[in-house]
């Protein structure tokens, strides 16, 4: 009588496992039709269409709210948001000013040395550079986003310039011609950062990634570092190449001539001078003025130096006349009936590109660690129209300087005045003291700007991209060694090069990689990065490591699966057992989109796999994946089965 009551407890336990594992079959049939029953996903023309509706419903309610404002509320809303100065300097206080008016005299301090620096370095008379820091900050103070960054010329632009400008004239034999073509560069960059901002271009920079940019800017360094030993050595004739075998060259043939080395013994003394007052800056924070101070004290002391020895005599080679006063109008010399105004144009583009690319990242930095939001659309438009004024009143091309940024933050600056007090104190200086750099050394001018260079190598950065990424690295690579065995043009196009040829690679030939059950989890994961995931018998789990299976990918990525699958079955030959895969799972978790060359992939793997007997399964398709892989009959080629897990097609093995 007991038997008997175990063995009806035993059969009622059967049917109820019977009725669990129909009800969790139905339970997963289910799921699978959520997948296969998902509603249409919206058209492109749908999405246009969506985007517009939000952008008008976004103007209606904009000028709603302003139909309730009265006229001036109106006017002074569409004011700041022009210029934002209009909002923060309404809560602006005397304390805010006291440190930003010391922030500003310390960056004007570092300012008019180098200014006058890079405008020898761009070709121009040194006035140019002083200029170039004096109408370009107050424009940017009233329309710019950033609190901390300092607008005025910098070395990589001055540079990229010159370098471009002088291959259409040359700026000894015709420095007018030359001076017309660079204002000319400058209205060209400011248009196209504004149209950039305006138009919400800004992917454009990105076209610079983060390892050429290093790899360039440390290129660019040197070559600017070589182009130095002109004024350090006071050659005369010197070469307008800039890449490191002509300047080489130069430098060895200018040791033929005659040379004084008094050049040099006062350029690198006062270099000397300067990089020790760096160090002990960055050693003591509350000595950072000293840096700031040093290359301004360098000026005056060797001006008085050379004036009261009377070392021009001697073969000493200065400055001579730097012409003063405010900024003359240029509208005049922008000539569009040039014949290089196509040239020009080129120019003024790959000049905008680079030149946001540093003020964007400089602003950001700054902004991240101040913890508030830098808008990367408005601060091109006002970047953008900074250069257009300034092409209009003797400058050429400005934008944010990391090293004024970097000692304007540590000055404890609040606001843009800061960029104010420095643009009025070297307006001052332009108006008043000019004179006083006649008998300026030009070999302190280079140690000047020589002392900047070492802050634009990052050797650091450069070893965390080699071991981070070995394709970034060969852009940074590519971007140095083109900078610096070519020209400042070809290692930017090498850079670039380098940079799409990556993503190309990785499009056209994306990752597989083998899913295995990770033990006490429902998670599938790859076995070679997971060792201790199990592969679940005659199954194979395959994942596309790519969001895009299309026509560049398909035929690679179907082959891939084919001979993965060949391999495991002849793994169960060598081993002596009769291989038993007979399920295919591909996850297409990754697949964001498929087109009809990767739906033609799939019917062709499909075919292959049911002539040997093996069925293929897809586990979860996104939106876009199923809707396509339905439309084109896939599904009903591969009998529905799409699953919403890789669980549950695993699961439908079994069970079938």
């Amino acid at each position: 009588m007991a038997s008997s009551r175990d063995m009806e407890t035993c059969k009622s336990e059967h049917m109820q496992v019977d009725i669990d594992q129909k009800n969790s079959f139905q339970d997963k049939i289910v799921r699978s039709q959520w997948v296969l029953n998902a509603p249409e996903p919206p058209s492109p023309l749908h999405v246009v269409a969506d985007s517009v509706k939000k952008t008008i419903s976004r103007v209606r309610k904009r000028f709603s709210s302003m139909a309730d404002q009265s006229c001036t509320t109106l006017l002074l809303s569409v004011l700041q948001g022009i210029f934002p100065i209009l909002g923060w300097g309404r809560s602006y206080t005397v304390a805010k000013f006291r440190k930003d008016f010391l922030a500003g005299l310390t960056i004007a301090s570092l300012c008019i040395p180098q200014s006058i620096g890079y405008a020898t370095l761009a070709h121009l008379d040194p006035e140019y550079g002083l200029y170039t820091s004096v109408v370009p900050p107050l424009i940017y103070a009233v329309m710019g986003t950033s609190r901390e960054i300092a607008i005025g010329p910098v070395a990589v632009v001055s540079l990229l310039l010159s370098s471009m400008v002088q291959k259409l004239v040359d700026p000894t034999t015709n420095p007018l011609a030359y001076t017309k073509l660079i204002l000319l560069a400058t209205l060209f960059a400011g248009i196209f950062q504004t149209a950039f901002g305006f138009f919400r271009l800004g992917f454009l920079v990105d076209f610079l990634s983060h390892a050429a940019i290093v790899g360039f800017v440390a290129g660019a360094a040197i070559v600017i570092g070589l182009q130095q030993l002109k004024g350090l050595l006071g050659i005369t004739h010197f070469t307008t190449k800039t890449d490191i075998i002509s300047v080489m060259k130069a430098v060895w043939e200018s040791f033929h001539d005659p040379w004084n080395p008094r050049n040099f013994i006062l350029g690198c003394s006062f270099l000397v001078f300067i990089l020790t007052t760096r160090i002990l800056g960055k050693k003591k924070k509350k000595l950072f003025w000293l840096a700031s101070i040093s290359p301004l004290v360098s000026i005056i002391v060797s001006t008085l130096v050379v004036y009261l020895t009377q070392a021009d005599k001697d073969g000493v080679k200065i400055v001579k006349h730097v012409k003063g006063g405010l900024n003359p109008s240029s509208i005049h010399q922008l000539d569009f009936n040039n014949p290089y105004v196509g040239e020009v144009a080129k120019i003024g583009l790959v000049v905008a590109i680079v030149a946001l690319t540093e003020s964007v990242s400089v602003g950001r930095s700054f902004a991240s660690i101040k913890g508030y939001q830098l808008e990367g659309n408005r601060e091109m438009v006002s970047i953008g129209l900074t250069n257009i004024i300034g092409s209009f009143t003797s400058c050429y091309v400005a934008t944010g300087s990391f090293s004024r940024t970097a000692v304007n933050y540590a000055a404890g600056c609040e606001t843009l005045v800061s960029n104010i007090v420095m643009a009025i104190t070297v307006l001052i200086s332009l108006q008043f003291l000019t004179k006083l750099l006649y008998y300026t050394p030009t070999a302190i001018i280079a140690s000047i700007i020589l002392s900047a260079l070492p802050g634009l190598i990052d050797i650091n950065e450069a070893y965390k991209i080699w071991k981070v990424d070995k394709l970034d690295f060969l852009a940074c690579f590519g971007a140095f060694f083109g900078v610096l065995f070519a020209s400042v043009e070809i290692g930017l196009i090498v850079a670039v090069t380098i940079s799409f040829a990556k993503i190309v690679i990785i499009s056209i030939r994306p990752g597989i990689e083998t899913l295995g059950k990770l033990p006490g989890t429902d998670l599938f994961c790859d076995v070679y990065q997971y060792p201790m995931a199990a592969q679940i018998p005659g199954v194979v789990i395959i994942r596309i490591k790519s969001a895009l299976l299309c026509f560049a990918n398909a035929n690679f990525v179907r082959e891939r699966i084919v001979k993965w699958v060949t391999q495991e079955e002849s793994k169960g030959d060598m081993k002596h057992s009769r291989s038993t895969i007979n399920l295919i799972i591909i996850d297409t978790s990754n697949l964001v989109n498929i087109d009809t060359s990767g739906i033609a992939s799939l019917e062709e793997l499909h075919k292959s796999l049911s002539s040997h007997g093996k069925q293929l399964a897809i586990a979860n398709p996104r939106w876009q994946v199923i809707h396509k892989l339905k439309v084109s009959n896939f599904i009903t080629k591969i009998s529905d089965r799409v699953f919403l897990t890789v669980e549950e097609a695993i699961g439908y093995k079994t069970e079938c």
